[in-house]
């Protein structure tokens, strides 16, 4: 029961900072973004370019794993690298697709979006392979935190405690910077009333701009953390797309604690479907925790009525 519970939170970690960035998208240009669940498997892939490169050049005693974790700080940087690259990735997909074709309206976007996600999930096997990948061979032995005799006990390894870890901080950043800066404000505020927040001054291109770079940066942190606790594969993104959507709806489109509870949801509930049916029905428990929200409470759990 408690080792359910664990890496249920694993698992929801990552689908809630992509999660996140699904989110402040949909709630700002307006449009289900289908691509959003590759940026994550892109983020992933550049990270591992990165690494590859920092290991050429940096010094062995410097990129030893930092213990008791699998990584070292090459990790750490080339996550940070690819954060920015993928925000860079998802500008230059506004700018060459998105922007271009944002009035005719939202379902041109989402059919755009299909493509753009079927393009870059291709692009991925073109260049990576189609052969699974990982970012460090160490072994780590998972920390009884709880005995078994006790609900089963509880288990987990150090590299999903700094997943854990990196995800509250995270979240909790972005948070005050929704709410305590200018720019965080304006996004808010266009989220709620694009026409309003227009007439008050607020630039939207800039809002949308920093949108696509927020989301971008929490997808990549996300993909790293998918292929931190599990493993790297071109098809990543497709896998986690339909969770991410289950974990925004559940939650409230545009908000930032919605799509963390809602992620942490739909995370628990593959966790026990891996346990009770099978981990090749674990897709089908985000799905059940889709139709349950759409037929309960189309809103989500903090979305407000129209």
């Amino acid at each position: 029961m408690l080792q359910i519970l664990t890496d249920g939170l694993v698992i929801g970690s990552v689908v809630s900072l992509g999660a996140i960035g699904l989110s402040l998208t949909f709630s700002i240009l307006r449009f289900a973004n289908f691509g959003h669940g590759e940026l994550l498997a892109w983020g992933a892939y550049l990270a591992l370019t990165a690494l590859v490169m920092f290991a050429a050049v940096w010094p062995p005693q410097g990129s030893a794993p930092i213990a008791p974790f699998s990584f070292g700080w090459p990790l750490l940087a080339a996550m940070a690298l690819s954060a920015v690259f993928t925000a860079l990735l998802v500008l230059a997909l506004d700018w060459l697709l998105f922007r271009r074709l944002r009035k005719q309206g939202a379902i041109t976007l989402v059919i755009a979006s299909f493509g753009a996600a079927l393009a870059l999930r291709n692009l991925l096997l073109f260049f990576y392979g189609g052969v699974p990948q990982y970012y460090s061979q160490e072994l780590q032995i998972a920390i009884a935190i709880v005995p078994r005799n006790v609900w089963g006990g509880m288990r987990i390894t150090p590299d999903q405690l700094f997943v854990l870890g990196l995800t509250a901080v995270t979240v909790v950043a972005l948070h005050l910077f929704l709410q305590r800066s200018t720019l965080g404000r304006a996004m808010r505020a266009t989220s709620l009333n694009p026409q309003l927040a227009r007439v008050a001054g607020i630039d939207p291109e800039r809002v949308l701009r920093a949108a696509w770079i927020i989301g971008g940066m929490l997808a990549a942190v996300a993909g790293v953390f998918a292929g931190l606790t599990v493993q790297l594969r071109p098809t990543l993104g497709l896998d986690l797309l339909l969770p991410l959507f289950a974990a925004v709806i559940l939650g409230g489109i545009g908000s930032v604690w919605g799509a963390v509870l809602g992620g942490l949801i739909v995370g628990l509930a593959e966790s026990a479907a891996v346990s009770v049916i099978g981990a090749e029905y674990r897709a089908a428990a985000a799905f059940v925790v889709l139709v349950a929200i759409l037929l309960l409470r189309p809103t989500g759990l903090f979305g407000e009525k129209a």
